[in-house]
């Protein structure tokens, strides 16, 4: 990762040998698809303009010696595009490329199955890579880039069946987009969206300048395991009008302490917590390898707060809250059945709206220091909660209709954790505040054999 020297030793069998100097996508076009090239020691340049790129065949390999760099010089906007399937980069130092915002350096167009192993994809503007489906992201340093270290997006449809796995992922948004546009949801060490099947596992995602890692929009059956996810600016993970996630044995520490420390400055009562679970559910009827967004076996320690399940009851399909204006949920299309008067009615009044349910939170440990700097009352909470819904005026979701499902009807439930520290409970909405025996007790009936302070006796 980023702490290691990267590259492949010496050229195998066969390879095309490229000295710096030697024109890459020049020997690209001359050879036949499935060529492998690998690129000597030194640094090694694209062509004199913004549109100077590699553009590979199916099966190309792109190996880099160690000290070979493919640089950018802030000129040319993208290192590798083309639709190709099948293609290999493995041992390079990728730097200094003027991505464009939402596009990535690497994988420009999405291509499908390429393997991205074992190299340094620092400094640029943009995304380090997209992804296309099939895509297998191994042993990387994700580092300092301008938008994302990883954009898991597609153009024009979904994705499937990403590997993400051994990477350090590192100080991306390095632009602050979500200062320059509020509330664009572009930034992060790593987004994906419309990915059916992720596997995100023994990752490092750490000082990323907003969320470590964000699923956005009609995900669906994400193993997040064995990561490391720390000192991220806002929350750890993410998990927004999405379904189906094993969130397992990761270790949190110390994120969302800069939004935190910021919304309470601002007066501002909002959970913010290291796992943020947004209008995102267990659905069993989309295939996946879990019916639950089941998170267990992690350690929380010292972040802003916990778990925060929440679920706007404005946002729905074809409301003008819904922020992803043109996507409606996996189990309705198109948009325009989502309204009066049909919404009022089954199945559209169940599946017209991104639901916060089946949430099991059970057997994790999470322990605070409540001399947190800013903290002001406002951290160290776990929460499950709603606003008060109020438009658009044809909604059958206003009032409190939300609050209570998610609260008390939806299967979100915590048992068998592990809590060191003066925690609290926030229920229905962010106005309710309880004290562990309060939370346990009738009607909320939280945390059934957990353990506060002492282990649990049962």
């Amino acid at each position: 990762m980023c702490d290691t020297t990267v590259g492949v030793p010496s050229a195998p069998e066969g390879a095309q040998v490229v000295q710096p100097g030697t024109d890459l996508n020049e020997r690209t076009r001359s050879s036949p698809p499935g060529t492998t090239f690998w690129l000597a020691p030194g640094t090694h340049y694209l062509a004199d303009d913004q549109f100077g790129q590699v553009l590979p065949k199916d099966g190309n390999v792109y190996l880099g010696a160690p000290g070979a760099v493919l640089d950018g010089r802030r000129l040319n906007r993208a290192a590798f595009t083309t639709a190709a399937r099948d293609v290999v980069i493995r041992g390079l130092t990728i730097r200094g490329f003027l991505g464009q915002t939402d596009q990535g350096v690497v994988n420009h167009d999405s291509g499908e199955r390429w393997t991205i192993e074992g190299n340094v994809i620092e400094d640029n503007d943009g995304a380090a890579m997209m992804t296309g489906s099939g895509q297998r992201v191994i042993g990387n340093c994700l580092r300092n880039n301008g938008q994302y270290g990883i954009n898991a997006y597609r153009a024009g449809g979904g994705l499937a069946g990403l590997v993400i796995e051994g990477n350090e992922i590192t100080g991306n948004n390095t632009g602050d987009w979500e200062t320059k546009i509020p509330g664009c949801g572009c930034s992060g060490g790593a987004k994906f969206w419309a990915v059916n099947g992720a596997d995100i596992v023994g990752n490092w995602v750490h000082h990323n300048h907003g969320v470590g890692l964000w699923a956005d929009t009609n995900n669906n059956d994400f193993l997040i395991q064995d990561n490391k996810i720390e000192d991220n600016a806002s929350e750890g993970l993410f998990y927004e009008i999405s379904y189906n996630l094993e969130l397992v044995g990761n270790t949190f520490r110390r994120n969302a302490l800069v939004q935190g420390r910021n919304r309470a400055a601002k007066g501002d009562s909002f959970p913010v917590a290291a796992v943020y679970i947004s209008e995102s559910g267990g659905e069993p009827r989309l295939p996946a390898r879990t019916s639950q967004i089941d998170i267990r076996g992690n350690l929380f320690s010292d972040n802003w707060s916990g778990i925060t399940l929440w679920e706007n009851a404005d946002r729905f399909c074809n409301s003008p809250a819904n922020t992803s204006s043109l996507s409606c949920t996996a189990l309705v299309s198109p948009t325009s059945t989502c309204s009066d008067p049909g919404i009022a009615t089954e199945p559209l009044y169940s599946d017209c709206r991104w639901k916060t349910q089946r949430v099991s939170v059970h057997d994790n440990t999470f322990e605070f220091d409540s001399t947190l700097e800013g903290c002001l009352e406002r951290c160290g909470r776990m929460a499950v909660l709603s606003n008060y819904g109020t438009f658009p005026a044809w909604s059958p979701y206003r009032g409190n209709v939300i609050s209570e499902a998610i609260t008390f009807r939806q299967e979100n439930r915590w048992y068998d954790n592990q809590y060191y520290g003066p925690w609290t409970f926030v229920t229905q909405d962010a106005s309710r505040r309880l004290t562990a025996a309060q939370w346990q007790a009738e009607p909320y009936r939280q945390d059934a054999c957990s353990g506060f302070e002492a282990p649990a006796t049962c």
